[in-house]
């Protein structure tokens, strides 16, 4: 953004010089040429024939007189003119700076309002379009042009998530085969140990894809930023279901864990299961990616005007590039990060799709420390007329992301 408007200010700088020079120019040359005409002018008179006899001494005299006069007067003309000329100049070169910034400010007003349009438009709102109106010229080319690229954007970006959602679908038809023929296989009479064996290592990596797949459709899903199901979430509620449920997983690695969550806080505005998931895929990846013996901190916040979920975790100093890329798919932080070969690598991209899709922002900072913080942002609903009054229909219950509702 802060080189294109040094760029902006480069153009506007040039056609502001551009105009100026010209302005300037033609100002110099009327003045030039107004001297000129006004040096020619003055034509010398025929002296009047004189009587017989010519002049007497005292008369010739008196003519030279007049005459040198007349020359005076003509040079002080000349340079009173000269002098005026040279301010004229100074002043047009003034004028001509302010009228070729005002010029260049008129000419380049379309391609700003382009450029801030465009910039309002990313891959959540493509539907967008500049809808440039006025005559058929140059600008209104470039404005349909863009319009034409952004709704073929549209299309692909689409049919990308249609795919990886029909993909993703279509792929649990036979995960669950190939799942009923392993069960099949152990169910009968005296297995092969290693048939056995075997069956527990498919079921795992089928477990993984399965995820995997499901990783997917959230993604997917929350891409299209369609969320019908809005209503009131508490993050507080979903944060504490989130830890409740991975409580057997924090004692196995003997972390300790600082609670700093109500469970009737950080109200917003979303789809609860997207939000369930975000919430959980930031608490899973904290219990992951944590050493044994660790700690997590967990908080939810909010001032009125943004709920805030924080999850804090220590370990190694990170690197704040390589934490900046992490959301997006398949992106580690390297495998010496604990339990970074057993991941997805799909969860905080899947965080960061939720948090945009409500309007929210996600970030991931590296503490200094050593170890990483995470704060997903959206708007709050505490206070809201609308929340107020979805809430008193519901007897005052908030949602908790486990499909049942809290007094």
């Amino acid at each position: 953004m802060g080189e294109s408007r040094s760029g902006s200010r480069t153009v506007r700088r040039r056609f502001t010089i551009l105009y100026a020079t010209v302005f300037l120019l033609s100002g110099i040359g009327l003045l030039a040429l107004t001297y000129l005409l006004s040096g020619s002018d003055s034509s010398s008179v025929a002296p009047l024939p004189f009587p017989s006899g010519g002049p007497s001494p005292g008369a010739e005299q008196h003519i030279r007189d007049l005459e040198e006069q007349l020359a005076n007067v003509h040079a002080r003309q000349s340079r009173q003119l000269l002098f005026g000329s040279l301010i004229a100049m100074a002043v047009m070169a003034v004028v001509s700076l302010l009228l070729g910034r005002v010029l260049a400010g008129r000419v380049l007003r379309p391609l700003r309002l382009i450029t801030a349009a465009t910039r309002r438009i990313s891959a959540e709102n493509l539907h967008q379009r500049l809808d440039v109106t006025g005559p058929a010229d140059e600008v209104k080319e470039l404005a349909d042009t863009i319009d034409g690229l952004l709704a073929r954007l549209e299309s692909s970006f689409a049919a990308q998530r249609r795919f990886v959602a029909n993909a993703s679908h279509e792929l649990r038809t036979p995960l669950a085969t190939m799942r009923a023929s392993l069960d099949v296989a152990v169910a009968k009479p005296e297995p092969a140990a290693q048939t056995v064996v075997l069956a527990d290592r498919l079921r795992t990596e089928l477990d993984r894809v399965d995820t995997l797949l499901d990783g997917f459709l959230v993604l997917a899903r929350a891409q299209h930023g369609v969320l019908p199901d809005r209503v009131p979430v508490s993050l507080g509620g979903l944060a504490k279901e989130a830890l409740a449920v991975r409580d057997a997983d924090i004692a196995a690695k003997n972390l300790t864990v600082d609670d700093g969550v109500g469970p009737n806080t950080a109200w917003t505005r979303g789809s609860p299961a997207l939000l369930s998931r975000m919430v959980q895929n930031l608490i899973d990846n904290a219990i992951t990616h944590n050493q044994g013996g660790g700690w997590i901190r967990v908080v939810t916040e909010g001032d009125g005007i943004e709920s805030r979920f924080v999850v804090e975790t220590g370990g190694s100093v990170l690197d704040q590039h390589q934490v900046d890329r992490l959301t997006q798919p398949f992106e580690r932080l390297g495998a010496d990060r604990t339990g970074s070969e057993e991941s997805s690598g799909l969860g905080l991209s899947i965080v960061a799709a939720i948090v945009a899709a409500h309007g929210g922002r996600l970030d991931l900072r590296a503490r200094s420390e050593g170890g990483l913080r995470v704060t997903a942002a959206m708007a709050s609903t505490a206070g809201s007329r609308e929340d107020r009054g979805d809430r008193e229909d519901r007897g005052d219950r908030g949602y908790r992301g486990d499909g049942e509702v809290t007094p």
